[in-house]
């Protein structure tokens, strides 16, 4: 049984933290609470006791504190996607500008130029591209669901004054279907969506009329637990230029079942260009291992991002169920443009664009450049790059699949040219120590570093610094209502 610590009193709430959460003191230490904000009075229950931390979640507030907003969002506080909803945007786009600041200098030491102010989102909701839901028959239930049903004991209380927040519970025997977000921590239970307020319509109509075919015709919510059920998933991505694609993800293959639930949505939205599905027997999730099969339209959606060059036409990219892009399509092109400026190409430069994915960077600056050599881990992805070079009638662009660690190496540089510059945009866990040794045994004149991590970011220039120097910074907000974050730095030789 899980060790139930004291209930702290009135305790005030100070600052912003990392992670989306807020921090207070409790007795000598630190103590991280989500969903609360500076200026709350707050009774808090410690769930976790750390040597140096603790970690804590509200069960009554006192007061309110002044920064507060009203979250749009009714599932605030359950959902654990957009941790800020209940804090202005500027105050946010503050918070996200002073973390990028503070890891750079606390973590990498560094010594940093005057840092260009955090460029905003232009929309602060409906700005994601692609939304992943789960079925489940294990469906997260609210604090009213449970004062009916009784079927479960109360963790604690939360008011709903301004907060958004609702009171959370343990179901004990909850066999309910829903079609919605992980509850964080929870692998098998699944909150059930009315409105996300995060991709444009039509999104929330499909996922609520796919669900309600779903019931209406008895078809199995998946259990994670025991492997059952029929429907495991459910994929939508948009594009600005009016391209929807829907990817369904079944348990097994029963066309029986399959197609007339497919051609239902297909009827019901005739704006989809690509309906698609997956069987995935598999005991994970990932169908970047399956094959994807079309049941209606084309294989693809296409987006497309303006030239950075003026006068040139946009830049099409077509993208497959299993392709990345990025999710702010808007804000994408907001963050190439402010590397290309930072780079101040001249137009006989070889550039290496590093974990490239679908090439879109690489693409973005190709016509500004000699030559660009992308590599890329995945090798679908790779294909998608080399598809939309054509797509784009871009013939400077060499794209390489591989782990970048045994990739990089100097015969792969005597190859391909010693590079001038290096774009470097790693996952959150950032660069491998060895890439790191070999962009600096290369030694370009210049490295631009672009990161969705500048925790990891910071540590990495870190080893860099005994030889190039930090000229320009500038974070870009590409999630709204949350505390992730993009970072671009710009080093030159020392």
């Amino acid at each position: 049984m899980r060790k139930k610590y004291p209930i702290q009193v009135e305790v005030n709430i100070e600052k912003l933290a990392a992670e989306g959460k807020a921090i207070a003191h409790v007795g000598e230490k630190v103590c991280f609470v989500p969903f609360a904000a500076p200026g709350d009075v707050v009774d808090l229950q410690i769930t976790k006791k750390r040597k140096q931390f603790l970690e804590a979640k509200v069960i009554k507030y006192h007061k309110l504190g002044e920064i507060r907003r009203t979250p749009k969002c009714e599932h605030f506080g359950v959902c654990g996607g957009c941790k800020w909803q209940h804090l202005p945007y500027d105050i946010q786009l503050a918070h996200k500008q002073q973390t990028t600041v503070d890891h750079l200098q606390r973590i990498g030491h560094l010594e940093l130029p005057e840092v260009t102010p955090i460029l905003k989102s232009e929309s602060e909701y409906l700005y994601r591209n692609k939304l992943e839901y789960t079925f489940s028959n294990r469906r997260w239930r609210t604090a009213e669901e449970m004062d009916s049903t009784r079927h479960c004991e109360p963790l604690g209380e939360a008011i709903h004054n301004g907060t958004g927040l609702l009171r959370s519970y343990l179901p004990r025997n909850d066999d309910g279907n829903a079609l919605g977000f992980h509850i964080q921590g929870m692998f098998d239970k699944v909150l059930d969506i009315n409105v996300c307020y995060l991709q444009d319509e039509p999104s929330n109509a499909i996922r609520l009329f796919v669900k309600d075919y779903a019931v209406k015709n008895n078809l199995s919510f998946y259990d994670v637990k025991s492997h059952e059920g029929f429907l495991r998933n459910l994929i939508i991505r948009n594009t600005t230029v009016g391209n929807l694609m829907v990817v369904v993800v079944f348990a097994y293959n029963d066309e029986t079942l399959i197609n007339p639930m497919l051609s239902t949505i297909q009827q019901r939205f005739p704006e989809i260009t690509s309906l698609m599905y997956v069987v995935n027997e598999k005991l994970n999730d990932t169908i970047f291992d399956l094959d994807v099969r079309l049941f209606h339209g084309n294989p693809y959606i296409t987006e497309e991002m303006p030239a950075y060059q003026n006068g040139q036409p946009s830049l099409k990219f077509r993208i497959g169920a299993k392709s990345f892009y990025q999710t702010n399509s808007v804000q994408a092109s907001n963050l190439y443009r402010i590397g290309a400026d930072f780079a101040n190409f001249k137009g006989d430069e070889i550039v290496y664009d590093l974990y490239t994915g679908a090439g879109t960077i690489a693409q973005y600056v190709a016509k500004s450049v000699k030559k660009v050599v992308g590599i890329e881990y995945v090798e679908s992805a790779i294909e998608d790059a080399k598809t939309n070079a054509k797509i784009n009638n871009i013939d400077n662009c060499d794209f390489f699949a591989g782990d970048m660690v045994h990739v990089l190496n100097d015969d792969f540089v005597k190859a391909h040219g010693k590079p001038d510059v290096i774009i470097t945009d790693p996952p959150r866990a950032g660069m491998h120590e060895k890439v790191v040794r070999q962009i600096l045994n290369i030694n370009p004149e210049k490295i631009l570093y672009i990161s969705c991590n500048s925790a990891t970011q910071a540590r990495d220039l870190a080893l860099m610094k005994e030889f190039y120097t930090i000229t320009k910074v500038q974070a870009v907000d590409m999630f709204p209502q949350t505390h992730h974050v993009e970072n671009v730095v710009l080093l030159e030789k020392a």
